[in-house]
């Protein structure tokens, strides 16, 4: 049974907000509980020492949380924001790909949490994050 409020495609994610497109976030795959993307490890998202700066591990987790988030309520009566995010880096990648899958701990009627697991090419664990989302019920303006 899909957690989804309705039902969402690939394309339907293809929008790309200005931090998403500059570090190369791609959506990848939506399962019925799981939201998953990739992103590369290259100049955009490497910190002075050549690997994978764990900003940019936070950025692609807040990312995949945020939008299974939103994913997840009715967009004309919810509006999804962050409250508090928090990431354990467990292993330095230098390039290619790191892919990011979150799925929801809990769904409630006023908050959201997810977990975020990273991993690298060879599918080892390399930052897990957990993320708080409220659900913040929208006023007749729609605002």
């Amino acid at each position: 049974m899909s957690i989804w409020f309705k039902p969402f495609q690939l394309s339907d994610l293809r929008y790309r907000p200005a931090l998403q497109s500059h570090l190369g976030i791609e959506f990848t795959e939506i399962g019925d509980d799981f939201l998953r993307a990739r992103m590369p490890v290259d100049d955009r998202t490497r910190q002075p020492y050549g690997l994978l700066h764990g900003g940019a591990s936070v950025a692609l987790a807040e990312t995949l949380g945020s939008v299974g988030a939103m994913l997840a309520v009715d967009p004309a009566r919810y509006q999804c924001v962050g409250q508090e995010i928090n990431a354990n880096h467990l292993r330095a990648v230098k390039d290619g790909f790191v892919v990011g899958t979150a799925r929801p701990i809990h769904l409630g009627r006023r908050s959201q949490v997810w977990e975020i697991r990273i991993v690298d090419e060879q599918e080892r664990l390399v930052c897990i994050s957990r993320l708080t989302i409220a659900v913040i019920e929208r006023d007749s303006t729609g605002s």
